[in-house]
């Protein structure tokens, strides 16, 4: 009688002990995911929610879980609206009580979000959002970039135009994705002569007037000409390029990086240009492309694109910090761990900057196939792996 009751209390007082751990460890992992599901960049937000969460799915080995915790994904549409993008944040941080966020697809919104993340002391993890200024002079600790920079697409698009007897004028959008892009590209310059830069707004359909002035700035130039395009969204203009066959008319020549994989059909019209691009799915062999090429087929019966490894990459890096804090979800001990964490993604490994929390990363130098056919795939021929120790990516934050 005396036995039982021992072991009975011996039971109750170990409940007692383990019980709150035991319900701390079970209470869900809450993440918001503020991206374009609608808007001028809804395709790239919709490859990015896809690439996220298949990310966890295999970060996860299928769970969803990391140390018995749940992650579930709160899903917000900022629809490209600056405005809309940081009242979102701040409800999913104050009212969803999320652990962290992770977005969002246009860097205009991504700038009007920083300073929200600072205020409630809460992660937020970028991507895709280029703009240099995001881990430059607008930076506080609490971001995080997998997402390339525009320094990192500069740099290594300068590898296959800055040779000298070149001379370049650049047609990019006019707001800060378009704007820090082609600044980061002319400090990366050091043997081409930029002439001209061409602004646009970003919903431009009439290239008219802008081609006509990048014509007239690059015709009567000596030496190779090209023409290096920083344009994002749907509306692109390079098949309203090719219809002007500058390359037969004048020897103008087109440049630009990679994009998703519809817009790329148009670069089929230029045979032999070159770039560098943050992905293309034959490029890497690791065993996360490997996974994420695979299970996309098998899923959509289509290869993974530019924005899918994105978001895939993001989802990596949350759940290699979640396992390197045991699931504390904390802001101080994910901090601690993200900042110069290493950590795999279907581009290889990346590693968060101390200083700035910016990924460092390999970029694609490519070419477009000789024999590329129009209207066809992009047909993108890899030239080299830029490896990060091979960019010299400035630290722009002041802070």
């Amino acid at each position: 009688m005396h036995r039982r009751t021992w072991v009975a209390l011996a039971a109750l007082a170990t409940t007692a002990f383990i019980s709150p751990f035991a319900f701390g460890q079970a209470k869900e992992i809450k993440i918001a995911h503020i991206y374009s599901r609608t808007g001028p960049l809804e395709a790239y937000g919709k490859q990015t929610q896809t690439g996220f969460l298949m990310g966890l799915e295999y970060a996860t080995g299928g769970t969803m879980m990391v140390n018995g915790r749940k992650i579930t994904v709160i899903e917000k549409d900022d629809q490209g609206k600056p405005d809309l993008g940081k009242s979102l944040l701040a409800a999913a941080y104050s009212d969803d009580k999320v652990d962290l966020a992770v977005g969002p697809t246009s860097s205009g919104v991504a700038l009007a979000m920083l300073p929200v993340a600072e205020e409630y002391k809460k992660i937020l993890l970028v991507e895709p959002a280029v703009a240099d200024a995001i881990t430059g002079d607008k930076w506080n600790k609490y971001i995080f970039r997998t997402g390339r920079n525009s320094s990192q697409d500069a740099i290594s698009n300068a590898v296959a135009l800055d040779q000298k007897g070149t001379t370049i004028v650049t047609l990019a959008q006019d707001y800060a994705f378009g704007r820090d892009g082609v600044k980061a590209f002319k400090e990366s310059v050091k043997n081409a002569r930029i002439i001209h830069e061409e602004y646009l707004p970003p919903t431009t359909n009439d290239f008219t007037a802008g081609f006509q002035h990048l014509i007239d700035k690059l015709k009567n130039e000596p030496g190779r000409k090209v023409v290096w395009v920083v344009w994002a969204g749907a509306n692109s203009p390079f098949n309203k390029f090719a219809d002007l066959d500058l390359k037969k008319r004048y020897g103008i020549e087109l440049a630009t990086g990679g994009n998703i994989l519809p817009a790329m059909v148009a670069f089929n019209n230029y045979p032999g240009m070159e770039g560098a691009s943050y992905y293309y799915y034959g490029f890497s062999k690791n065993q996360a492309n490997l996974w994420l090429v695979t299970n996309h087929y098998t899923k959509f019966k289509s290869p993974p694109d530019f924005f899918t490894a994105g978001g895939f990459s993001a989802a990596t890096a949350v759940v290699a910090a979640l396992k390197k804090t045991n699931a504390d979800t904390s802001t101080d001990k994910l901090i601690g761990a993200m900042e110069g964490m290493t950590f795999d993604t279907p581009k290889g490994t990346m590693t968060f900057r101390k200083e700035d929390h910016q990924a460092m990363q390999s970029m694609y130098h490519f070419r477009v196939a000789p024999g590329a056919r129009p209207g066809a795939m992009a047909d993108l021929h890899l030239v080299k792996e830029i490896k990060p120790a091979e960019m010299d990516v400035p630290i722009r934050n002041k802070r």
